[in-house]
């Protein structure tokens, strides 16, 4: 199949597989293996392709410009089958203006297909446009390549809890962090976008600076726990790259890659009570903690979210 990935994003060609930034979109194209274009250039695009796959900018202001153009029929001028790739969660259009409200909801009325981050978000989009449209998963991988593999702590070397998000809503980590204390352990965090200043202050939790995404997975392999209670469901990346180190992780069910991946640490949304409950028996039961050790571990390599498996998936769920 010949694909095109079309984004916000200037660059042009394919995502090499050393690429030492290689967050979930970069894996994803890498391992189909598609041709990436910026949706400002998709007039200069001269190849035909099988599927060209969309991904809006999830951000009112980075998607001005679009509102003004016909991006789907545009993408049928170069591909024949035309698909919305989600970013961030299902709903996050709903935060935007009322004009680009119902842009976004044309924009998944008239593509081929839809492509969601969580099989949990198929019945949102059934909702909105109905059971005839095609609606698929496509799920958060990791291309290990550029991951130094040397440089990660062995099991019995890890230590201290991290927890994978900032004291935001999108990202719950205040309730993270609550649990976390429950552990009695040193406590990490990550630095993003939506951190505020005022975290520096929290004096039991040190913070890890930004940092490229190979250099992420060697940080990440030091700690022996994690936590994600994120209420927002997208990529789900947290959990993930946990499983591919081994550490158990904590997190809300509806999310694919702690399901999956995580199912004995999993909860719903909003049952902080539980996950303190799972924190408090990774921390003194051995054996509980080994076993999901073990577990997520073994379920990355046999989920849809192992490059392998994800390849082969995806390839039976384009040609629908």
């Amino acid at each position: 199949m010949k694909i095109a990935f079309l984004s916000q994003m200037g660059f042009e060609g394919k995502v090499p597989r050393n690429h030492k930034n290689m967050r979930t979109e970069f894996a994803q194209m890498c391992a189909l293996n598609v041709d990436h274009f910026s949706l400002r250039n998709i007039d200069n695009i001269s190849s035909i392709y099988d599927h060209a796959i969309l991904l809006i900018p999830k951000t009112a202001k980075d998607r001005e410009w679009l509102q003004n153009i016909d991006i789907v029929n545009k993408a049928k001028q170069i591909a024949k089958k035309v698909w919305f790739m989600q970013e961030g969660p299902s709903w996050i259009f709903q935060d935007m203006s009322i004009y680009q409200q119902f842009w976004h909801y044309n924009v998944l009325a008239s593509v081929d297909g839809i492509l969601t981050e969580n099989t949990t978000d198929i019945p949102y989009f059934k909702g909105l446009v109905g059971e005839n449209k095609t609606i698929v998963d496509i799920p958060s991988i990791m291309i290990e390549d550029a991951i130094n593999k040397n440089s990660l702590k062995k099991k019995e070397e890890r230590e201290g809890v991290i927890i994978g998000g900032n004291f935001v809503r999108w990202y719950g980590g205040f309730d993270s962090y609550i649990v976390a204390k429950n552990m009695n352990e040193k406590i990490s965090s990550v630095s993003m976008g939506r951190k505020q200043e005022q975290e520096s202050l929290i004096e039991d939790i040190t913070y890890l600076p930004y940092l490229q995404w190979s250099d992420w997975i060697t940080e990440l392999s030091k700690f022996k726990y994690g936590i994600h209670l994120m209420p927002t469901i997208a990529a789900g990346t947290f959990a993930m790259n946990c499983a591919y180190l081994g550490i158990p992780c904590i997190g809300y069910e509806e999310a694919d890659t702690q399901r999956n991946l995580h199912p004995n640490l999993s909860v719903k949304i909003g049952d902080v009570n539980s996950a303190r409950e799972l924190a408090i028996k990774l921390k003194n039961d051995k054996d509980f903690y080994n076993d999901c050790s073990i577990l997520c571990r073994e379920n990355y390599i046999n989920s849809p979210h192992n490059e392998n498996n994800f390849i082969k998936n995806m390839n039976k769920k384009l040609k629908i």
